[in-house]
């Protein structure tokens, strides 16, 4: 339930549930949430005996952008378990994806982002580099069909 107040809340306390239940955990914890985009497509129209010069317009479709996780190696294969179901086929592996915003002490949740028929449609390791002290980033980018807030 999203929870008002005059100051804005910062980005970097959040939860994110794969569709597994666990926001707890590394295998759960990400570092970044991409920017989660909503379009609404017009579509204008205009009868030839209309009385006025101008176009009607007609709501469209609704267009979701993807939206990009990131996390650390950790060793956790659940990403690359839910890929393979993707790619297999399975109709099941589609799942409601859920981003929680937390206030500053953690202790609630003020605004939830819920990616509805969510799917891996990219999975990237690396790069690697030996010269490098950069923690090895792994990272899914989500499709979804529907977004819904609380």
């Amino acid at each position: 339930m999203a929870v008002q107040r005059e100051r804005p809340y910062c980005r970097f306390n959040f939860l994110v549930d794969i569709g597994d239940g666990n926001t707890e955990g590394a295998g759960a914890g990400f570092q970044e949430v991409g920017a989660i985009e909503a379009e609404i497509g017009v579509t204008e129209y205009r009868n030839g005996n209309s009385k006025e010069n101008n176009v009607v317009k007609i709501t469209g479709l609704s267009k979701f952008t993807n939206v990009t996780l990131k996390r650390g190696v950790i060793g956790a294969l659940n990403l690359y378990q839910w890929l393979d179901q993707v790619r297999n086929g399975d109709q099941a592996a589609l799942r409601t994806v859920t981003i929680q915003l937390q206030n500053e002490y953690h202790s609630a949740v003020v605004q939830t982002w819920k990616l509805l028929r969510a799917r891996i449609v990219k999975f990237t390791s690396g790069p690697f580099n030996a010269q490098s002290t950069d923690v090895a980033i792994e990272e899914i980018v989500l499709a979804y069909e529907r977004l819904e807030l609380e």
